[in-house]
């Protein structure tokens, strides 16, 4: 490392960057955040083609089309009210809880899905 009595300069850069990546391999350890939940998710299937659903009152999109007969939607975690409506007639309504995390599968059994 010495080289006429003085410190070789590659050596002494090589350990201030071992250093430097040391401390901020480190730093980053300290910063990292809790790991994100998996979403609270209500998938709502047998939908019929035509039909609205509502989650808590709410529409949740436009009426399904076709062969699209499965939602997921995204949800708080806890109790919640789905209804699924063909015009203004509700032909599902059903209360379910979904705990945090969780992913309900919910058939609507509401006899107008077509295959």
């Amino acid at each position: 490392m010495r080289r006429g009595g003085r410190a070789d300069p590659v050596a002494r850069l090589k350990a201030y960057c071992l250093i430097l990546f040391v401390c901020l391999s480190g730093c980053s350890w300290f910063h990292r955040g809790a790991p994100r939940p998996d979403p609270t998710e209500l998938i709502v299937t047998g939908v019929a083609a035509g039909a609205v659903v509502f989650i808590d009152g709410a529409q949740v999109g436009p009426p399904m089309q076709g062969n699209s007969r499965t939602e997921v939607l995204e949800v708080a975690p806890g109790e919640h009210v789905l209804e699924v409506k063909m015009s203004d007639t509700v032909v599902y309504r059903e209360n379910t809880y979904v705990g945090r995390g969780d992913k309900r599968v919910v058939t609507v059994l509401s006899g107008n899905s077509r295959d």
